[in-house]
């Protein structure tokens, strides 16, 4: 802790370089050895399935919603798919605050593709992030210039919780972060993830968006290193299932170095995680197959198959959908949802919206998907 200059005479925390060497304890190396089996596991599913690029839209909606209620974003995943399929949010809800954070995932997974991670990366994607939402007026895509602090709303930096560095000291320790994410550093990948987000979150660069941002890097850090073959891992509902416990971990490495403490709790959640991604993705794997497999029992040469895989995609279901995905004519499109419905798979929902185009749901497909995971460690 220093205390600032001038006008900014409160004390504030500047975080060390992030250490490129680091000895684990033997707590932290069993829960490394775990996230690490878990993860094994997660990726030969990922492999094994069929078709593992259907899973990633429902797995990554599940992370949104669980980064954004973190914040205090108020939805569901139910709520954010209905809107993705009919093009409209609900009234009065969060919806647009998830759908950006899926925006801002969907941009950086591109962008990778183009640019390593680097400080212009994060900027672009903060910019994705925060887009026509609340905090919007706070300088989206720019790094701050002045100070903030994490507390209640009636705080000051005299007593918040924890004020990070001021600008100069926060730029200089962005570029340390900068140099480690492209870096042949000798630690392994997990570790290196988890120290990543923590000196993110104690920079706190941007004036609002850092908890959403910094999960984000998690992510993108680990499709960089290549960790799995689809984007199938995803940390924040863990995260908000221990929201307290996170926000205390942190704070404890910042206040008295208990870095051990806060790679196990990372860790815990890598395997957790994993392990629920790895019986979801078989559940829902399950259900196609056995959708598929009573097709082709029939001897029809319909496209039902097709709309079976966009109802793991998204189960919520539009006549529109159909037409654009598979090519075929409104009638055609609705002649299938119907022989589908007719079989259980499909509910009609009613009208939704001001176009009032009728909603399908698919509900086992929605009850994987939406399930709450364990919460035990």
């Amino acid at each position: 802790m220093i205390k600032g200059p001038g006008k900014w005479g409160f004390y504030v925390f500047v975080p060390a370089p992030i250490p490129r060497k680091l000895l684990l304890d033997g707590d932290t190396v069993l829960a490394l050895s775990r996230a690490d089996t878990a993860i094994g596991r997660l990726a030969g599913a990922g492999r094994l399935l069929p078709n593992p690029h259907l899973l990633v839209n429902p797995y990554m909606t599940w992370e949104a919603v669980a980064s954004s209620g973190i914040e205090g974003t108020q939805t569901s995943v139910s709520e954010v798919l209905e809107a993705n399929a009919t093009g409209q949010s609900l009234p009065g809800s969060d919806v647009r605050e998830v759908q950006n954070y899926i925006a801002a995932l969907t941009e950086g997974l591109r962008r990778l593709a183009e640019i390593p991670l680097c400080l212009r990366f994060l900027r672009e994607v903060h910019a994705v992030l925060m887009r026509g939402v609340r905090g919007q007026e706070r300088q989206p895509g720019e790094f701050r210039t002045s100070p903030n602090w994490i507390g209640s709303p009636t705080d000051t930096p005299d007593n918040a919780t924890f004020v990070p560095p001021l600008p100069g000291d926060m730029r200089r320790s962005l570029d340390d972060l900068e140099q480690f994410l492209n870096e042949d550093v000798p630690l392994p990948v997990l570790i290196r993830c988890a120290l990543l987000h923590y000196q993110f979150e104690t920079i706190h660069p941007f004036l609002d968006g850092n908890g959403r941002l910094g999960r984000l890097l998690a992510v993108f850090f680990l499709v960089q290193q290549e960790v799995l073959p689809q984007t199938l891992l995803y940390l924040s509902p863990y995260f908000e299932g221990h929201r307290s416990e996170y926000y205390e971990r942190l704070q404890a490495v910042r206040e008295q170095g208990c870095i051990q403490e806060w790679l196990q709790f990372f860790l815990t959640a890598a395997a957790v995680q994993a392990a629920d991604a790895v019986a979801r993705a078989e559940r829902l794997g399950d259900v196609r197959e056995r959708y598929r497999r009573e097709l082709a029992a029939t001897g029809s040469r319909s496209r039902a198959g097709e709309v079976v895989d966009l109802m793991l995609d998204n189960p919520y279901i539009t006549v529109a959908r159909v037409q654009k995905a598979l090519g075929v004519t409104q009638p055609g499109a609705l002649s299938l949802l119907r022989r589908i419905e007719q079989r259980g798979w499909l509910q009609d929902r009613g009208t939704s919206g001001k176009g009032g185009r009728v909603v399908w749901v698919a509900p086992e497909v929605l009850c994987v998907i939406e399930e709450v995971g364990p919460p035990s460690r």
